[in-house]
């Protein structure tokens, strides 16, 4: 299996942990996206939408992270990072979902205003905009704090993919300036997730 990735990019990060934790060697080419190699056509025949991560296994290809997370374990069988339980299933399920839909749209804005911005030349933090997501933002950090309340993980008693999607965009918390003062259970979760090996081994080089 080959992985399209750049190690900049949280997303493309949560496959190479599970990979990691899941021991899969994985075939890795990286994609420049800050040179435009992710709008090349061969690339786009890969994935239309031009981004990492994207998977290629033989004559099957596959974009969108959380997809992939699901494609890596349901490979390696009933693994506690994904059991084959279907209530499980389904409640881990729910939090890739909310990852994709809510909580990485929102930390995404601060990666963008206060890290990508400024690197690429593209002006100062725009306040409005930081404004505008604030609200958004403790809303979803207040579900999940709330939820990791009397809970060491997301899903049952130990670590599941559901671990790896939801702390992910965390990697760009201190950089980015994420709010996140006062949730204490979010920081001992997320101090717990990069705790793992497979953190360390995904680390991006320093610039």
């Amino acid at each position: 299996m080959k992985l399209y990735f750049h190690p900049a990019s949280p997303f493309a990060r949560k496959p190479r942990i599970v990979a990691h934790l899941l021991g899969l060697e994985l075939e890795t080419e990286f994609v420049d996206l800050f040179a435009g190699k992710g709008q090349a056509p061969a690339f786009l025949k890969l994935n239309p939408h031009g981004k990492v991560p994207t998977l290629v296994d033989g004559d099957f290809t596959l974009w969108e992270s959380n997809a992939i997370l699901q494609y890596l374990a349901a490979k390696q069988g009933d693994t506690p990072l994904y059991p084959d339980d279907v209530r499980v299933r389904a409640d881990i399920a729910r939090w890739l979902f909310w990852e994709s839909s809510s909580w990485s749209q929102v930390c995404m804005v601060y990666v963008n205003e206060n890290i990508l911005k400024p690197m690429l030349g593209r002006g100062e933090p725009d306040p409005a905009e930081l404004a505008k997501v604030e609200e958004k933002f403790h809303r979803f950090a207040k579900v999940l704090d709330g939820h990791l309340a009397g809970r060491d993980w997301l899903v049952g008693d130990g670590l599941t993919l559901a671990d790896v999607a939801v702390a992910a965009a965390l990697m760009y918390a201190v950089p980015g300036k994420y709010p996140l003062e006062g949730y204490a259970q979010i920081a001992r979760w997320s101090a717990q997730v990069q705790a793992l090996p497979a953190w360390a081994a995904t680390e991006p080089p320093a610039a």
